[in-house]
């Protein structure tokens, strides 16, 4: 009797225990995550596998991926915010950019010389978001806001010492900021995602384009640009663009707590520096691809930055009476903007500097 009292015993405790062991089941998770960027690329060997191979070790294995760069997931580079939205996929990283006009206030960023360091300049970017534009991407759930490193001039013809050189010259831009200033500069905007860069520049359809060095080897602007213009630091960062790590809402919903809590450790003001400084760091490989290229680099020194901004500032003034026809204090977002990118500048390491020495000319 007592034996079989035991048995009875041991079965209801099995019985009852099933949910708990089926819970237990279900507590891992694979998530697709799915980018433009390419599979030998800077940013995706270096940040987003780094990421995602962190968030695993993190979970002690239940958060796996299935990672897909170059859109192997099908779609085009302006799709994959909707596809976070709309759960066609779980995660991704894309440029808010690459839909004009769609987060206005984040825009800020892009702005002219706004910046030197992307490290602060991702943390400013992630705090100015979670205070004063929250509503911008409201439809997702944010990982990362981040900036890449100081954007400069490659060009197939013509190096660029002044703003006069960019006279009728056809220049690929990636945002809407940057190429309404593009324009100011006197060139020709051309406004294509970063894919199409390298089709582009070899059928002649532009004479240039502007990215940051970190970008250069993946789509092979060094191999097909012969003349290369930065920026002396102390005049500031022609421009930067903006970027978003983001997941699909009811997706970050439906993991269990303590599955969540690991998404949220890797997530906000830190993960976005981190990104912002490892995409800058790559600016020296970048920078030294071209130089083993042959290729010529020129320092735009301070006092001729002086013109580019003078000519620039007009995409500024604009931005604000955009803002403000919004119903928001355009004015008042760039001083939060600026203030924000002081006081991270402040707590972050300098611009990394590239090992090679310029070509002189």
């Amino acid at each position: 009797m007592i034996q079989r009292r035991t048995l009875l015993q041991s079965g209801a405790a099995v019985a009852f225990g099933a949910p708990a062991l089926v819970g237990f089941a279900q507590q891992s998770v694979t998530l697709k995550f799915h980018t433009f960027m390419a599979p030998q690329s800077n940013v995706w060997l270096n940040m987003h596998k780094a990421w995602m191979d962190k968030v695993t070790k993190d979970s002690d294995g239940r958060i796996k991926f299935e990672a897909y760069p170059a859109m192997q997931l099908g779609g085009s580079p302006v799709q994959l915010y909707d596809q976070a939205k709309d759960g066609v996929v779980d995660i991704v990283w894309t440029l808010p950019g690459n839909t004009p006009g769609r987060f206005p206030r984040i825009e800020v960023f892009e702005l002219p010389f706004m910046m030197n360091n992307a490290e602060a300049t991702s943390k400013a970017y992630w705090e100015y978001t979670m205070t004063v534009a929250k509503d911008e991407f409201k439809d997702v759930q944010p990982i990362a806001l981040q900036v890449h490193g100081p954007g400069m001039f490659h060009m197939r013809d013509k190096l660029v010492k002044t703003a006069a050189d960019l006279q009728g010259a056809k220049v690929r831009g990636p945002t809407r900021q940057i190429t309404k200033m593009l324009g100011y500069l006197g060139a020709t905007p051309v406004g294509m995602p970063l894919p199409q860069i390298p089709d582009a520049l070899s059928k002649g359809v532009i004479n240039g384009c502007v990215i940051p060095w970190e970008v250069v080897p993946s789509v092979k602007v060094h191999e097909l640009t012969k003349f290369h213009s930065e920026f002396d630091p102390a005049g500031g960062a022609l421009y930067t663009t903006t970027f978003i790590m983001a997941m699909n809402k009811a997706k970050y919903a439906s993991l269990p707590p303590d599955l969540k809590a690991i998404i949220d450790k890797n997530s906000g003001v830190e993960t976005s520096g981190w990104l912002g400084k490892v995409q800058q760091t790559g600016d020296i490989a970048g920078r030294e691809a071209a130089v083993k290229q042959g290729n010529t680099i020129y320092t735009i020194p301070a006092s001729e930055a002086q013109e580019f901004k003078r000519k620039a500032r007009l995409v500024e003034v604009e931005w604000i009476q955009d803002m403000d026809k919004r119903g928001f204090n355009g004015k008042e977002l760039i001083e939060t903007a600026r203030a924000l990118i002081e006081k991270h500048g402040k707590a972050s390491a300098a611009p990394a500097k590239a090992a090679a020495p310029a070509k002189k000319t």
